[in-house]
């Protein structure tokens, strides 16, 4: 019984965001959405994981926070492989306005977003002054997620509650490597004495 509910929950949660979400289709924002679909693709992350990477080793020179870039978004698509395989949860077929395959659930895209925006904002914070640059930077980090996320539930290939759940196991992920990093990854301070 309360699978059934906790189903009907999340059903109706998702089938209301959809409604408003899709309410809004309109031309303009129907492109606006297929270009946040599209460079929150895999292929386009990639790009952007190695631009990054190549920054993070060649400009700045962190090697430790390079392995932690790396390793994140690499983890990250091994964990929404993982999970899309044990949920196996199908694709809405409500008003879809473009095609996608395999399973939904969590949203990849989501995760990839997350993954790459926040392990890139959580580095680039670190090396970023005034205050202003790194509230812009969080800014910027958050919408590129939101965008990202939206754009997948107004294209209608993905549930909200996929996008959420994505989210969460993104950020779940995301905080688990930025602990272990900062407990080991680190190098240590000499001690001024």
């Amino acid at each position: 019984m309360a699978m059934f509910i906790q189903k009907t929950t999340i059903d109706n949660f998702d089938r209301s965001i959809i409604q408003f979400v899709q309410n809004l289709e309109a031309p303009l924002l129907t492109n606006i959405m297929k270009f946040f679909s599209f460079i929150g693709s895999g292929n386009v992350v990639a790009i952007l994981v190695i631009i990054i990477a190549v920054y993070l080793y060649k400009g700045l020179g962190h090697r430790r926070e390079l392995v932690l870039f790396i390793g994140v978004n690499i983890g990250s698509g091994l964990l929404n492989k993982a999970l899309k395989t044990v949920f196996q949860r199908a694709r809405p077929t409500i008003h879809q306005i473009v095609e996608e395959a395999g399973y939904s659930f969590p949203s990849g895209h989501s995760m990839g977003a997350f993954t790459l925006y926040g392990v890139t904002a959580f580095l680039l914070w670190r090396h970023t002054s005034p205050a202003i640059n790194r509230v812009v930077l969080i800014i910027i980090s958050s919408l590129m997620i939101v965008a990202i996320g939206i754009s997948r539930i107004y294209l209608g290939v993905h549930y909200p509650s996929d996008v959420v759940g994505g989210y969460l196991a993104s950020g779940f992920w995301l905080a688990i490597s930025i602990w272990f990093f900062q407990r080991f990854g680190q190098s240590k301070q000499p001690s001024k004495e």
